[in-house]
């Protein structure tokens, strides 16, 4: 049995075993990110981390040709009726707070997520639609699926934590190589790169990606989001930092029932069983 809820341009599932399925819904547009679709994304995303009844997370997408084909900027804009007299079509300012509140927001929100997430790549990933599933803890990708850094080809700044999240994947040099030429990069180059963790054939990639979701939705829930926060984290302070954070991450973990139960199944030699807090 799931639940479900069916949102205009997001679907959304609860499994019984608690994998939560976002799938983007957008079809007709390349699966674009409208500013509706990012703002239910975002919302979705903070859910899942309160509700115990989440375990894991998968973020794919409708169709077969496209993942996500990047952002839907049509009425981005400021109303006509908002407008005061005089004031010009781009104010100082306003493509900052516009990439801030937008792209950025979406990709910080699953990379703070405290559950993990799987990004089932379909299709075509472009622009921040890249930019989302390398955010993602594991990322699975159909043989047909390709990955583009389109901003060069548009004669724009790599944006939506593209230069962030590319550096940390795969270091500057095959960074900027993305990013300067803008060519298409097939899943299995993906993979090659360790941008893709596994690619497999497009019919399996449901199959792939329920495999390692009910994995993750047995596992101890409050270790994996913590081994997660740190991971996430190690690149951005020094050691010391990153030790101090580990301590706590451990003190936290064994204040947690699963913590508690994999002890004991440890001291009964049994096979531990996590109820995800």
């Amino acid at each position: 049995m799931s639940e479900k809820l069916t949102e205009p341009e997001l679907l959304w599932e609860l499994s019984a075993e608690g994998v939560t399925q976002l799938t983007l819904n957008r079809p007709q547009a390349g699966n674009s990110i409208s500013a509706a679709l990012r703002e239910e994304l975002i919302s979705r995303l903070g859910e899942a981390s309160a509700d115990p009844r989440v375990r894991v997370v998968v973020l794919t997408a409708t169709g077969a040709r496209h993942f996500c084909t990047g952002a839907d900027l049509a009425g981005s804009g400021v109303s006509a009726g908002a407008r005061p007299e005089g004031m010009p079509d781009r104010v100082a300012g306003s493509v900052s707070r516009a990439i801030a509140g937008g792209a950025q927001r979406l990709v910080s929100a699953v990379l703070d997520c405290e559950k993990p997430v799987i990004a089932a790549v379909n299709g075509t990933a472009a622009g921040i639609g890249c930019h989302l599933a390398y955010a993602c803890d594991l990322i699975l990708a159909a043989d047909s699926a390709k990955f583009i850094e389109v901003f060069v080809r548009r004669g724009l700044v790599v944006d939506g934590a593209g230069a962030y999240l590319l550096a940390r994947l795969i270091g500057p040099q095959r960074a900027k190589e993305l990013v300067f030429f803008g060519d298409d990069l097939s899943a299995v180059s993906a993979e090659r790169l360790g941008l893709v963790n596994q690619v497999v054939p497009a019919s399996k990639l449901a199959e792939a990606t329920a495999d390692w979701a009910e994995r993750l939705a047995a596992g101890p829930t409050v270790a994996l989001g913590l081994s997660k926060r740190l991971i996430n984290r190690a690149l951005d302070g020094d050691r010391a930092t990153s030790l101090a954070e580990e301590a706590m991450a451990a003190e936290i973990n064994m204040s947690s029932e699963d913590g508690q139960e994999g002890l004991r199944a440890f001291v009964e030699r049994r096979a531990p069983q996590f109820h995800g807090w």
